[in-house]
């Protein structure tokens, strides 16, 4: 059994070396499944379609997502081609909401990753239908039999992607979100804790949850990667709301201040600024309390919440 806080030479040493490969392998993929060579039953791939796809999943972002789902199937011994392909179609999810996200209908905003937003880049047409060939293609990708030889397997995990996604995922929590800001007339009350679930959570606890897929998990195990994934995804959130009122935008690569000026419900408009950092660290006992069951397999995933609650950008 480890100790509840990874040694800090792993953290450093080990944690990084594997969040910059997967990174690695993860842009490499994307690259190959956002290539110009047609597809089966393809007719065309327009090119300012692909070029608008790639310049908002190509050459960024910490690739934390596909991250989780390869480390959580490392737990069981899942071949980690297959996780990068599952990692690669939430990756495609994530890039797709950002891309949506920052229309001038949604967030408006002007800066990601440090470029200019796709829509500033081109036009809003171009980033609406990139974003929506970046939703398609996750489907395709996670529905492929190189993920798993059960179709049934593929099946429970394309299900949770499309709910994590979706309704009562990630859209659903956008729309609280909106609603909270009095885009539909008066602002109505926002339950924080259930919107961060939902808009930032929920693709969170998937690429927790993909490993026990997978791996064809005891529901004692899936049980406990959905509590680490709830309580990673918490803590992401948490630390985003900080960063946009403690953080530097150059390191961010986007602008800070953006709730404020957007009269965002957040966590440390609830909680103060005081009340947010302590809910971290008790979310970050949570998590390594629900991990215990691994015993030392849970290392690199302790780790990750370590570095989601102590992220700079």
């Amino acid at each position: 059994m480890t100790t509840a806080t990874p040694p800090q030479n792993f953290v450093n040493q080990d944690f990084a070396k594997r969040l910059d490969q997967i990174a690695e392998d993860t842009e490499a993929l994307l690259a190959k499944l956002l290539a110009d060579t047609l597809l089966p039953d393809e007719i065309a791939r327009p090119k300012r379609l692909m070029d608008a796809m790639r310049y908002s999943s190509l050459g960024g972002g910490k690739r934390l997502r596909p991250f989780l789902v390869v480390e959580s199937s490392a737990i069981f011994g899942v071949p980690r081609d297959a996780a990068l392909l599952a990692g690669a179609a939430l990756e495609c999810i994530h890039c797709y909401s950002l891309i949506h996200d920052d229309l001038p209908a949604m967030d408006n905003s002007d800066l990601r990753r440090g470029r200019p937003t796709l829509h500033k880049k081109t036009d809003d047409a171009t980033a609406i239908l990139a974003g929506d060939g970046l939703l398609t293609l996750a489907f395709d990708i996670v529905s492929r039999d190189e993920i798993h030889k059960d179709p049934t397997v593929r099946l429970l995990l394309t299900r949770a992607l499309a709910r994590g996604s979706g309704i009562g995922g990630m859209v659903g929590g956008q729309m609280l979100d909106l609603a909270g800001e009095g885009r539909f007339g008066d602002r109505e009350p926002v339950d924080v804790a259930r919107l961060q679930q939902m808009k930032t959570g929920a693709l969170l606890r998937f690429g927790c949850i993909a490993g026990a897929i997978l791996g064809q998990s005891s529901a004692k195990e899936y049980q406990a990667l959905d509590d680490y994934g709830r309580a990673l995804g918490e803590a992401f959130q948490i630390a985003d709301d900080l960063l946009d009122v403690e953080g530097d935008a150059a390191a961010l690569g986007k602008q800070t201040g953006q709730d404020a000026a957007l009269g965002k419900t957040t966590f440390v408009t609830q909680l103060g600024i005081d009340g947010a950092k302590q809910r971290v660290r008790d979310l970050l006992a949570r998590a390594d309390q629900a991990l215990s069951i691994f015993g030392n397999r849970g290392d690199v995933l302790r780790a990750a919440a370590h570095f989601v609650a102590e992220r700079k950008n």
